[in-house]
């Protein structure tokens, strides 16, 4: 009820009339209309202060929920003593008598006496059943989980392979690098022992292929050999690997242990969290873990023979996968193409088609003026034309009332025959109709808001659960999220106001300068040439205001889906120490998401500094032209009148054009919703019943 509160201020303005009445004062047009025309100067601001409490209330509630962020415990990595500089000391990896919790002050330690001390180039294995604590070793090496007792000691970069595959949005060459110097040998050495080449060949545009979001389009083998490829690319000291080969078939598990384990992780620390027992005899040491405690570390076949515990493990997993062992694959027949044949195929692929084919598509967006399309889409909701009418119709009412009240108070305030007390009676009824116009206007406003507001999310609701899997695939989430919250934010609360606001400003910016006219004819020489121009100012206006604020929309996508990439992958990205590189590139695009507002506000600035200087050359005229009339031609009243409507025609013309220009720039949110109402369904939401009957089959 902004409008309602707004103008109830305003028109309780009017009782210090009353006060005039009481205190005998004399009413003569010359103190009457100085005091009308500052009301009607007061009254934007006066109605902007329920807006303007909203906005406090939102503000403090928003800074409330940021402090509690900013608040929250953070992650203490320092506990770590982490060096790059292994030249000096004698171990990778030294823990000694550790507790690890991921809560704090927990009663239990989730990791408990764990000790643990690894020299460079050796290479551990770590099993144990599901639950028994083996990632949780790997993330308390990363510094990801607390210590509450013992030490722990990293010497050497650390490069770090999730059991859940994180792929970035990008191409597979952007996630094999991850913000690396690019060196071709280095990168065709990584694919070959990745096997890669195979899958690179099958690819449209090889490793410059756009990977969907959360890599929607690769396999789970592809998405790990990625990732694999990712870490050994960074050429890091110490690989931790949270069970690599649970994503691929035997074969490919097998090359890729040869090749990548014991090929090219030779000379490299490594400790490898398997359920895949064919391997463990290959390592320096087998670490069995049970209920977040180390039960013993040891050579293979001595842990074999020496633990009943291990021999449970291996004989499970045995009759579980076969009992036929991994094949042994030949390291050379798994590389596939050469060097030459790899960098050949790379060449021919950047040089393709265009990359209008990938899979993640630009988003898109409107271009140029769309006339009033979206305007009648969302008038199209529910009866929005009927409420849209009864609202405009409400403010009409309300404007003549404001026009016949002063037009009582000009005709009559020197009249002897009219008393003061009959003037203020008359004058403050007509006011309090008013009021009752402007607050049907409002709730007409309220409805009409309302009810386009649930028929555009219902068929947006109904189109997006009806889409097929491939519009998901190709469309990143934060595309969606950003309609379905900001836009669909903005046509809830802003489009019914702005609407309405529009047509008000507009209709009291003419009133206003009808009444000028009626009183001296000769401004309309001046003001119509002045809207005239104020109209194509407008349209200039238009043209850059609409690309900016979609451009604003598109962009605040990529915003959403950075950060939504960054909270899923955090544990990699701050194990490649990679924090500053996608702080710096968050950054970058919240710079791109704001631009497209600075430069909303400069234009809309520019807008109105010109409009002040049409409406400021109308009311110079409309006084020059009330100084020139003959004297007699109008009351002493109409003229006090006509300059109280002079003096507010400045701020309602602003307002008309600039709540135009609102409008306008609110009902793109309209046209981006819109885009999402309307996806081909995967199929017909009722099956017509043509007659044939369905009959389940039985056994």
């Amino acid at each position: 009820m902004v409008f309602s509160s707004g103008l109830l201020l305003f028109w309780s303005l009017r009782l210090p009339l009353g006060h005039v009445i009481s205190e005998k004062f004399l009413l003569h047009a010359n103190n009457v209309f100085t005091f009308v025309a500052t009301l009607r100067l007061v009254q934007d601001p006066i109605r902007s202060i329920p807006d303007v409490i909203g906005v406090v209330i939102q503000a403090k509630v928003a800074f409330a929920r940021i402090v509690k962020f900013l608040d929250a415990p953070e992650l203490q990595s320092r506990n770590v003593q982490q060096r790059h500089n292994t030249g000096s000391v004698n171990h990778s990896v030294l823990i000694k008598s550790a507790d690890f919790s991921w809560e704090e002050n927990s009663s239990r330690p989730t990791l408990r006496n764990v000790s643990l001390k690894m020299v460079p180039g050796e290479k551990v294995a770590v099993c144990g059943e599901v639950g028994s604590g083996k990632s949780t070793l790997l993330a308390a090496i990363l510094g990801e989980v607390s210590h509450t007792k013992g030490t722990i000691q990293v010497h050497g970069r650390i490069a770090y392979v999730s059991q859940t595959a994180w792929i970035q949005t990008g191409t597979i060459q952007e996630n094999i690098l991850f913000g690396s110097e690019m060196d071709r040998q280095r990168y065709q050495d990584t694919l070959e022992r990745c096997s890669l080449v195979k899958d690179l060949e099958l690819l449209p545009y090889g490793d410059l292929t756009e990977i969907g979001e959360r890599g929607v389009n690769l396999s789970g083998g592809q998405k790990q050999r990625i990732q694999l490829a990712r870490a050994l690319y960074q050429n890091a000291d110490i690989y931790l690997l949270d069970d690599p080969f649970s994503a691929v078939d035997a074969q490919t598990a097998t090359s890729l242990f040869n090749e990548y384990i014991t090929g090219a992780l030779s000379g490299k620390t490594v400790l490898l969290v398997t359920h895949q027992v064919d391997f463990l005899p290959a390592f320096d040491s087998v670490m069995l873990m049970s209920n977040g405690e180390i039960l013993q570390a040891a050579p293979y076949h001595q842990l074999l023979s020496s633990s009943q515990e291990f021999q449970d493990l291996v004989n499970a997993h045995k009759e579980t996968a076969g009992s036929e062992r991994l094949p042994e694959a030949n390291a050379m027949q798994r590389k596939g193409s050469s060097a030459g044949e790899i960098e050949k195929s790379h060449v021919e692929k950047q040089h393709k088609t265009s990359q209008g084919d990938q899979l993640i598509k630009q988003e898109e967006k409107e271009v140029g003026d769309t006339g009033f399309k979206p305007y009648i889409e969302y008038l199209n909701q529910n009866k929005g034309y009927l409420y849209f009418a009864l609202a405009s119709f409400g403010h009409l009412l309300f404007v003549t009332g404001q026009i016949l009240q002063n037009s009582w108070m000009a005709a009559n305030v020197d009249d002897p025959h009219v008393s003061p007390l009959r003037l203020i009676v008359v004058y403050l009824s007509i006011g309090v109709t008013s009021v009752l116009f402007v607050l049907c206007r409002t709730i007409f406003t309220v409805v009409l808001g309302l009810e386009s507001s649930k028929s555009l999310f219902s068929q947006l609701l109904n189109s997006l659960f009806r889409a097929p899997m491939s519009f998901y695939d190709s469309t990143p989430l934060g595309r969606i999220l950003s309609r379905v919250a900001s836009d669909l934010s903005i046509v809830d609360l802003d489009v019914p106001f702005s609407l309405i606001f529009a047509v008000g400003a507009t209709t009291n910016a003419y009133s206003n300068m009808g009444v000028l006219a009626f009183v001296t004819w000769q401004v309309l020489f001046v003001s119509i040439p002045m809207v005239y121009l104020a109209i194509r100012l407008q349209r200039y206006y238009f043209a850059s205001a609409k690309e900016l604020m979609r451009i604003n929309g598109t962009t605040k996508s990529l915003v959403a889906n950075h950060l939504a990439e960054s909270v899923a992958g955090a544990l990699t990205i701050r194990a490649f120490e990679g924090e500053d590189r996608f702080f710096e590139k968050n950054l970058h695009l919240i710079d791109i998401n704001a631009s497209p507002f600075f430069h909303s506000f400069a234009a809309n600035e520019w807008l109105i500094q010109r409009l002040e200087t049409f409406s400021a050359t109308i009311l110079a005229s409309a006084a020059l032209c009330v100084v020139l009339l003959p004297p007699g031609t109008f009351s002493s009243g109409f003229i006090g009148m006509a300059l109280s409507y002079g003096l507010s025609l400045n701020m309602s013309l602003v307002m008309s054009i600039q709540n135009q220009c609102m409008a306008a720039n609110y009902i793109i949110s309209v046209e981006r919703l819109n885009q999402y109402m309307h996806i081909p369904s995967e199929a017909p939401e009722v099956v017509e019943d043509n007659g044939a009957s369905i009959q389940l089959a039985s056994n």
